[in-house]
């Protein structure tokens, strides 16, 4: 019988070994769970903090693009105009171009000859 209570106190203290080893293995391991789960939460909260971020980027480029349209907008409006102000330049400077040529022709047809006698007028006179 004493064999059986030495076996028996062996396998005790073996059994005992095994949960230790395995208490041992089950610390560590909870110890690199709670590691993974705080570098978890580190990178939950910078994912929150950069969807924050992005959305407030989002809403900024938005209302730019938004602004950019309008002064697009406005400038086509203003090359539009001012290319209708150029045609219109163009268009004036033609006539009075024309109009400077048609007088000159009357000038010129009015306008006595050198050999005609001409009168003068009194130097009072003013020309309108």
């Amino acid at each position: 019988m004493a064999k059986k209570g030495a076996a028996l106190q062996s396998y005790n203290m073996e059994l005992v070994k095994c949960i230790e080893g395995l208490c041992e293995k089950r610390d560590d391991l909870q110890k690199e769970i709670a590691a993974e789960e705080e570098e978890k939460k580190i990178i939950q909260d910078k994912i929150r903090e950069m969807t924050e971020k992005l959305a407030k980027v989002n809403q900024s480029l938005s209302r730019k693009i938004t602004t950019r349209n309008e002064y697009d907008k406005t400038v086509a409006e203003a090359e539009q105009a001012y290319c209708q102000i150029i045609e219109s330049s163009q268009n004036l400077l033609t006539m009075v171009k024309q109009e400077s040529r048609s007088l000159k022709g009357k000038f010129d047809v009015a306008k006595p000859s050198k050999d005609s006698p001409t009168k003068k007028e009194p130097a009072s006179s003013s020309i309108l």
